[in-house]
């Protein structure tokens, strides 16, 4: 009769534990493979800046710190076996609440870092586009008020811990090639002799009206006073020497009209000093091709716009309807 044949405890006992090892090993794997895809631990959005240089351990240990993964060894080795080889990118990124490892690496290779904007808008004078740079707490360093009329109104991006220095040379190189590029293409016989002439009148061109479609004509009023060496007479170069283009916040007085100064279009001909404010684009184009226009004066007509006239005796009854509007809406 055949003896039935028995596992010793040994046996049973080292069974147990492989299958112990096993059922450990494949729940780790498994650990390690949803870690991958599954939700992170970012309650927020977080952000990080990758410097120059920076390799994907140094990027682990950054995520780690922003609290954007659960482990900087578990996420870098995540990335080597899962990730591919596109190397990671260099800036500022911003990695969405509980964005997982697999969301987070592809970030990071696709370099769609954090845009950072600071705008000027047409028209502002140098002493505010400095205020505005000075304010913002995610640039460095200081700067000087920039020389007014050098600053091509526009939006920026920036990098944050990015120089001030930095970010006003790159308005400043704009409005230079911008400058460049219009001045060749101007047209033939005007008034303004030279691009920082054309920089000038553009700036009381953009301080004198905010309709666009208004610009060319108003351009051309100004070059036919110059031609015919009557003053300019435009109220924002009496503001200017006063507030150095900040909104004056009053009505003008009858002593500042009739100040002397190298800014003031109401005691002098011809151009003033410099510019009063730092030009759009659209001014620029304005009185580097003025409309072809008798006008001589223009007023407000009280829509926001201007109403133009080629003779003094037209001029004085549409300032008789502005002074009109304006009394009935009770403003004198």
């Amino acid at each position: 009769m055949a003896r039935r044949s028995r596992s010793s405890p040994t046996r049973r006992i080292g069974c147990g534990i492989l299958l112990i090892g096993l059922a450990v090993a494949a729940f780790i794997a498994f650990r390690f493979v949803a870690g991958w895809s599954e939700d992170g631990p970012a309650a927020k959005d977080v952000s990080i800046t990758v410097p120059e240089g920076a390799t994907l351990s140094d990027a682990a240990v950054l995520l780690k710190q922003a609290g954007a993964v659960r482990s900087a060894d578990a996420f870098l080795t995540r990335a080597k076996v899962f990730g591919g080889s596109t190397p990671i990118k260099a800036g500022e990124f911003v990695i969405p609440a509980q964005a997982s490892n697999k969301d987070i690496l592809a970030i990071l290779q696709g370099g769609k870092t954090l845009t950072r904007l600071i705008t000027i808008p047409e028209g502002m004078p140098s002493i505010l586009v400095h205020e505005r740079l000075m304010a913002n707490d995610q640039l460095t360093g200081d700067i000087k008020v920039p020389e007014e009329g050098s600053v091509l109104p526009d939006s920026y991006a920036f990098d944050k811990g990015e120089p001030r220095a930095a970010v006003l040379k790159r308005m400043q190189d704009a409005m230079t090639k911008l400058l460049a590029k219009l001045w060749a293409e101007r047209a033939p016989d005007l008034v303004v002799k030279t691009p920082r002439e054309a920089i000038i009148l553009a700036s009381i061109v953009e301080k004198e009206t905010a309709v666009a479609k208004e610009r060319p004509t108003v351009a051309g009023v100004y070059a036919n006073r110059l031609r015919a060496g009557m003053m300019l007479q435009a109220d924002p170069t009496i503001i200017y020497p006063i507030t150095r283009g900040k909104p004056l916040g009053r009505r003008i007085r009858k002593s500042e009209i009739a100040a002397i100064n190298d800014y003031n279009t109401y005691a002098m001909t011809g151009l003033p000093k410099g510019p009063i404010a730092n030009p759009g684009r659209l001014s620029i184009v304005a009185v580097l091709h003025p409309a072809q226009t008798k006008a001589l004066y223009f007023v407000a007509d009280g829509k926001g716009g201007h109403i133009f006239a080629d003779t003094l005796q037209q001029h004085n009854e549409n300032v008789r309807k502005w002074f009109e509007i304006r009394r009935a809406r009770g403003e004198l």
